[in-house]
């Protein structure tokens, strides 16, 4: 009997961010928000009600004067694949199945109607970039007809994350069918946050096709998770094994030691 032709075709999406480029300017952030109807409140000065998918941060390199170096750190969903494909630390502990590692993408989903708020997710996750909703969100007079009509306005008791503006990816999906296409164009697919950088200092791409720019930077070595091979490219925490699909590039040595947490006096055995 004659099997059937599977016309799936397999992506593996994700970033790199050149902290050498990055100004700390914050467009990514207002573009994530913006794409994402991410809500805000009226006052944003507790951090730890603020809702923020994508956050920047600013390190240093603890220096005095006139070595004093400054580098600013985008942080979005890291999309962890784990030591075994869809064994991310997020998904392994979710007993809603809320979210889910999407073997054809590469993306971690978070499906809100399936969440119940117990928040597994956000102490398994090394990032912290999973945020829970405390409130329904409220929109001032007029602005709910600037939302998103792809993306789901989420109710309070539900976690929220970075999701590679998924949305994005379906409706590149949809136009490849309708040309008759089966591969979907690096240009047609990228996140807000890529096309918001006036830096140009994140490049977004699959990492399975080696013509894009994402995989011609981080030069992933596929038979070790995904482990950068450019000299100056790392992942966050990267002895943890969650293997993320955000990867980062630095020429300074002390942003990419910092990336790994290393501690002051520990073996710097790994580092690149």
């Amino acid at each position: 009997m004659k099997q059937a032709q599977n016309h799936t075709k397999n992506y593996l999406y994700a970033m790199a961010i050149d902290l050498d480029k990055c100004t700390g300017c914050g467009a990514c952030m207002v573009a994530c928000m913006s794409e994402n109807n991410v809500p805000f409140r009226r006052d944003e000065t507790d951090q730890l009600l603020s809702m923020k998918w994508l956050r920047v941060y600013k390190l240093t390199n603890g220096k005095a004067y006139p070595d004093h170096d400054v580098c600013y750190l985008p942080r979005p969903c890291m999309q962890c694949a784990g030591q075994h494909e869809g064994h991310s630390p997020c998904v392994s502990v979710c007993p809603a199945t809320a979210t889910d590692y999407d073997q054809n993408t590469g993306i971690v989903s978070q499906i809100y109607t399936r969440c119940f708020g117990c928040r597994y997710c956000m102490a398994a996750c090394p990032y912290h970039v999973r945020l829970f909703n405390w409130w329904d969100p409220v929109w001032p007079e007029g602005m709910e007809k600037m939302l998103n009509p792809k993306v789901s306005v989420r109710m309070r008791g539900v976690v929220e994350k970075c999701s590679f503006c998924f949305h994005r990816f379906q409706q590149a999906k949809d136009r490849a069918y309708a040309k008759g296409k089966r591969d979907i164009d690096e240009q047609d697919y990228q996140t807000s946050c890529t096309q918001a950088c006036p830096a140009g200092a994140i490049t977004f791409g699959d990492l399975n096709n080696p013509s894009h720019a994402v995989t011609q930077l981080v030069k992933p070595d596929h038979k070790h998770h995904g482990r950068p091979q450019a000299p100056h490219a790392f992942r966050l925490l990267e002895r943890l094994g969650t293997n993320a699909k955000v990867y980062y590039l630095s020429s300074r040595e002390w942003v990419r030691k910092m990336g790994d947490n290393y501690l002051k006096n520990e073996k710097q055995a790994g580092s690149h």
